[in-house]
């Protein structure tokens, strides 16, 4: 195969599909990049038999088909160090390839491309188009509260639904839990399914849609998810599992009512987490009529304490929370207030965003 190309046109989809590598693989053609020239595009494919991630460039007709698969680490890492506006030229075989940039020429290891492991991306026929937009907004709002290596496998990812209306997705870690739901026209798509995408997989779909404009094609199956854009497709296998019944865990009896400014709020967490523990991060919420007070402290007997002006409807409560759960609602609400409902000191807060009523966090209680 021979590829003649631009530098930054070669840079672009190696840095789109590279997320896909793992930096130790369990076999040596995980660590290639399988390149295909074909019909007026190349295309860029990256697995880790997990997930895959493919990008693709308009490129001269070259008449046939041809392909290489070439370490992928090493070629990104030789682009980025070439000259900006270079010319690249890559020659490859089964077993070698050739990297030309003016003066510069790289000898690869280069392994047969007739050997490069493919997902099954067929992911049957729930097949709808929504704009990159509600897909971004949708992971953005909740894959903060995503487990990581949890026992429980099926909290290790992210839960997405569609129902009648539009699409629902649910993140939870066993201590707090999130729900974004946007309402979207599903076309002819009638039925409802929900899928769990890995974290892995979450994470890469959210760096493929960073800037995407327009519409994608999202298709759920009973092993895969696919996403496809303008150039760009990913494919994620899915984890084998029951989700929870996360609708059971949202407070509807909250009767104490808590409204502040959501930045000032942020801040005060911020200050008082200083001298908060450092394993357990706990902070103590003391609510009383019209004032909020944060309270933290650690081993060393050192002690924090914020006051906020608030509007508060209810007893007096004194309550604890993990303050990185806090702080990471607050870092991803755009609204200028947030509102704190709870039903008494022992039990999980509800947190909403009032100019936004598609996103609700439920954060549970700790002792301090």
């Amino acid at each position: 195969m021979k590829l003649q190309i631009e530098r930054n046109d070669l840079l672009g989809p190696l840095q789109k599909v590279i997320g896909a590598i793992e930096k130790r693989q369990t076999m040596p053609m995980l660590g290639n990049v399988l390149i295909e020239v074909e019909g007026g595009r190349a295309r860029f494919t990256a697995t880790d038999l997990e997930i895959m991630l493919r990008a693709s460039i308009a490129y001269p007709e070259t008449g046939h088909a041809e392909a290489a698969a070439v370490p992928a680490r090493k070629l990104l890492d030789i682009c980025k160090a070439l000259p900006d506006g270079s010319e690249v030229v890559l020659e490859a075989s089964d077993e070698r390839g050739v990297v030309r940039a003016g003066n510069s020429r790289f000898t690869l290891v280069c392994l047969p491309p007739s050997d490069y492991p493919t997902l099954d991306t067929a992911a049957g026929d729930s097949g709808i188009v929504v704009p990159a937009e509600t897909l971004r907004t949708l992971l953005e709002k909740t894959s903060f509260a995503m487990a990581n290596q949890d026992v429980r496998y099926y909290l290790n990812g992210l839960l997405l639904e569609l129902y009648p209306r539009g699409i629902r997705a649910v993140a939870t870690d066993g201590h707090r839990l999130t729900m974004c739901q946007i309402e979207a026209q599903l076309g002819a798509f009638d039925a409802s399914g929900q899928v769990i995408v890995p974290r892995k997989g979450v994470l890469e779909l959210q760096r493929l849609l960073a800037d995407e404009q327009g519409d994608v094609s999202m298709a759920m199956g009973a092993r895969h998810l696919r996403v496809e854009t303008g150039n760009d497709e990913f494919v994620s296998k899915l984890i084998d599992g029951k989700f929870p019944d996360y609708q059971r865990v949202i407070p509807t009896d909250a009767v104490n009512r808590l409204t502040v400014d959501r930045k000032r709020f942020r801040e005060a967490l911020q200050r008082a987490a200083i001298l908060s523990n450092e394993k357990y991060r706990g902070i103590r919420l003391v609510m009383e009529p019209d004032l909020l007070t944060l309270e933290a402290h650690n081993s060393e007997q050192e002690e924090a304490e914020e006051r906020l002006e608030v509007e508060y409807e209810g007893a007096d409560l004194s309550i604890g929370f993990n303050v990185q759960y806090l702080l990471d609602v607050t870092n991803v609400m755009s609204g200028e207030q947030l509102v704190l409902a709870l039903k008494d000191a022992n039990s999980s807060a509800l947190l909403t965003d009032p100019e936004d009523p598609t996103v609700k966090y439920v954060i549970m209680p700790m002792r301090l």
